[in-house]
């Protein structure tokens, strides 16, 4: 028997690479957990092969043993090394 083709995975969006994912992000809001105690949650406007990005309109949390220290920022370039998990449209509780 033949094998049907299918057409491309893009229809469903658990098919998407990663990288493809972040790209269909431009423009809108994520939620970015660094490695150690930072959080960044604002608009990414690009990025790279690296994953390297670029926030603006930036709340930077700091995680302390105070509690959170939270920074406003205009615009920010992240190190895609030291990013652990990103959250298409997401925010922390105590952000909103």
């Amino acid at each position: 028997m033949i094998a049907q083709k299918r057409g491309p995975p893009a229809a469903n969006p658990s098919h998407l690479l990663p990288s493809e994912l972040i790209d269909r992000c431009i423009g809108s809001r994520i939620w970015v957990i660094m490695k150690g105690d930072k959080e960044i949650v604002g608009t990414l406007r690009g990025f790279d092969v690296y994953v390297n990005m670029v926030l603006e309109d930036v709340a930077e949390i700091e995680i302390t043993p105070e509690g959170r220290i939270i920074n406003r920022l205009d615009t920010i370039l992240l190190n895609g090394n030291n990013i652990a998990v990103l959250v298409p449209g997401g925010q922390p509780d105590d952000l909103a």
